[in-house]
């Protein structure tokens, strides 16, 4: 008589590659839903959206993100470090303008975000 062992194989196995996956979906996971890397550092709401901005050691990051995406609209977001120069994204977007990025070791940042009409901003922040 000849005796299985790939059921006991499979045991030993799948519990190992389910311990796996969290792990390795997890940090993309983040970034893909903001643009940004970083930990949330402000999120500012407005009637049409939010903007948020995000610190990691040596730089900030912002994005303008739709409540209601699907519609193309004017999305905009600046990003400016003290002593440093405006970036910016601005276009018709569905949901999301950004992701901008700007070098903030030991800088003050502020931020603005807009879509359609109605505005965010941050004044200077992670001072």
């Amino acid at each position: 008589m000849r005796r299985r062992r790939l059921p006991l194989v499979g045991l030993l196995v799948l519990p190992l590659l389910g311990g796996l996956v969290p792990l390795l979906a997890a940090p993309g996971t983040a970034q893909a839903a903001s643009g940004c890397s970083g930990r949330p550092a402000k999120t500012v709401e407005f009637s049409t959206g939010e903007l948020r901005v995000y610190k990691s050691r040596a730089h900030a990051c912002a994005v303008t993100v739709a409540k209601k995406p699907g519609k193309r609209r004017t999305m905009s977001v600046t990003l400016q470090a003290r002593g440093g120069r405006v970036v910016s994204d601005k276009g018709s977007y569905t949901k999301m303008a950004g992701p901008v990025t700007v070098n903030a070791l030991n800088r003050c940042v502020r931020a603005t975000g807009a879509i359609g009409k109605k505005s965010a901003s941050t004044g200077w922040i992670l001072c």
